[in-house]
């Protein structure tokens, strides 16, 4: 017989935050913890106020009622709540995190016996330009490649001249450049501001315009010279058919999964199939979880074998973080077994 429990915990974050929807400065979430026996499993259920579908006033009260009803099983769990996809991601983590013989080993690989390494992107969050541009040359100095920087909240042409300084310095070869405007342009100026984008020789945009705006993003992602990744646009989308029509009928060029957002393994497989059927990339990243999610999705993503720089350096921001094995170094994330997990909420 399986006991669970359910336990909140709230991140700080080392310095407040910046994206187009504000400033954020904690960020809550919760830790499922499965017994049986003498065995123990932990999930993350990283909801994301302002941004997670699942982002209601009942919350909690479905984390008791899982907790209350696990011995129902995975699968019948996972299709209870399909309409609360970080409920599903943090029940996957625990059940995976129960059988296996190290709670914190979901997925055995090379990444978990500190043989391999995944490449992510650093990190660069909105603010003041002086401020934007002292976390670009830490990011460089950090040995990064990959920089993805978060637009759509000060002046585009401050954005503008900032991106062109970096591309001033080190080219496309040397650093490949992202940006994400969470949705932040207006469709009847949007075209133009990824003309301008794109003369910066830019990897891709994320969310260019705000979700919901199918026929508004087909058309950019049918004229962009600037290849779109589409992110928020996959939050909320359940059902198969649903996700499909997404992925037809924009046709972007890149898919972006937050395993928290769009239903955890299973959701991302999903999302990922259907990317790969109408030759679409797509990459993975985390939602600031803590590093138990964040671990989590780092072992899931090592086994896809993504040959993309993924999402993944966010376990550093927060003050009161959980100590575990990764760490960021040279611009990729690596499992260092050497050193021992603190879990102790």
């Amino acid at each position: 017989m399986i006991k669970a429990s359910y336990k909140k915990y709230t991140l700080n974050f080392k310095n407040p935050s910046g994206t187009s929807r504000g400033i954020l400065r904690t960020k809550e979430t919760w830790f499922i913890i499965l017994k049986e026996d003498d065995k123990i499993g932990i999930g993350e259920t990283g909801l994301f106020r302002g941004l997670s579908i699942d982002d209601v006033d009942d919350y909690e009260d479905k984390l008791k009622w899982a907790c209350k009803n696990i011995n129902l099983g995975l699968t019948q769990l996972l299709s209870h709540f399909v309409n609360y996809p970080s409920i599903q991601f943090g029940l996957e983590q625990a059940f995976l995190s129960l059988e296996s013989s190290n709670p914190y080993t979901l997925f055995s690989s090379k990444f978990t016996e500190s043989k391999d390494s995944i490449s992510i992107n650093g990190l660069i969050w909105m603010g003041e330009k002086d401020f934007m541009k002292k976390q670009i040359i830490e990011k460089l100095a950090a040995g990064f490649s990959c920089i993805k920087m978060k637009i759509g909240a000060i002046d585009f042409d401050s954005e503008i001249e900032l991106l062109t300084s970096i591309r001033k310095e080190f080219s496309s070869k040397e650093i490949e450049l992202r940006v994400d405007a969470n949705g932040a342009f207006n469709p009847n100026n949007a075209l133009e501001k990824l003309h301008r984008l794109s003369e910066l020789d830019l990897h891709s945009i994320e969310q260019p315009i705000k979700q919901g705006q199918i026929e508004e993003m087909a058309n950019l992602c049918a004229k962009t010279p600037l290849p779109i990744a589409l992110d928020e646009e996959l939050i909320g989308v359940f059902s198969y058919e649903d996700k499909n029509r997404i992925i037809t009928q924009i046709n972007p060029q890149y898919i972006i999964l937050k395993p928290s957002l769009v239903g955890g393994f299973a959701g991302s497989k999903e999302w990922i199939n259907l990317a790969e059927e109408n030759n679409i990339g797509w990459w993975i990243t985390s939602a600031l979880e803590s590093n138990i999610g964040l671990n989590a999705i780092a072992q899931f993503t090592y086994t896809l074998q993504s040959n993309l720089p993924q999402g993944l350096g966010t376990g550093s921001l927060f003050t009161n973080n959980i100590d575990s094995p990764l760490e960021v170094k040279k611009g990729a994330l690596h499992y260092n077994n050497q050193q021992n997990w603190n879990f102790n909420i």
